[in-house]
């Protein structure tokens, strides 16, 4: 079962950092919680990173499992190339309740990383194995990516941006699922909504947006 954590706001901790720990981080930074990565060495992009305060750093090899006590961590993804230290985490953060993930152990991890096919952060295409060959998933998306992009066009993804705006303002408006789902139906079959998008034209899509709910019966 694939599923999609919401973790707005939570706290997510990397050991590593390495290419490993890169990657996760990159991940994460798109999903808006607040990220520590502990290693007892960095790469460039990390030291820019938390130069930037886009993440915080902390030089430290881990010997013991205070720190998660000391962070108290809502998920741990551990990336060493040190394999025992990486079962003691998961093994620690089992006890405590935490979802951890380790790279090399994804059979032991609380859940997995498929390959992502990202389109302007607003549609994700998974490519999943189960953690059973994480190559694989890499080498379908990398084959499938370009048929996607023939499929997906910009106007999708702006239909999508139109359809998020529609309905937060249906949620504060209309009173039932139903009745919102059908204005939701009427906004996204609307031509000229349609043809606003066509033309690059964004802020008139979303004025004709307000302009259908205020005619909303």
């Amino acid at each position: 079962m694939i599923v999609d954590l919401n973790i707005q706001g939570k706290t997510v901790i990397v050991i590593g950092g390495g290419k490993e720990a890169q990657k996760r981080i990159n991940s994460l930074l798109r999903q808006d919680c607040k990220i520590t990565v502990i290693s007892d060495s960095d790469n460039t992009k990390i030291s820019k990173l938390s130069k930037s305060k886009k993440i915080k750093f902390e030089k430290q090899k881990i010997q013991n499992m205070g720190f998660i006590s000391r962070f108290k961590p809502d998920i741990i993804i551990t990336t060493t190339n040190d394999k025992k230290i990486n079962q003691r985490i998961i093994d620690a953060a089992k006890k405590k309740r935490i979802i951890a993930y380790s790279s090399d152990n994804p059979e032991d991890s609380d859940f997995s990383n498929p390959a992502i096919i990202d389109f302007e952060n607003t549609i994700q295409i998974a490519i999943f194995t189960g953690g059973q060959s994480p190559i694989m998933s890499k080498k379908i998306k990398d084959k499938s990516e370009e048929i996607f992009k023939r499929v997906i066009s910009k106007e999708d993804i702006s239909q999508i941006k139109i359809q998020k705006i529609a309905r937060k303002l249906a949620k504060e408006t209309i009173p039932t699922q139903d009745q919102r789902r059908k204005y939701l139906h009427i906004v996204m079959a609307d031509n000229e909504i349609d043809q606003l998008i066509k033309d690059g034209q964004m802020k008139k899509a979303e004025k004709r947006v307000i302009t259908i709910l205020r005619n909303w019966k």
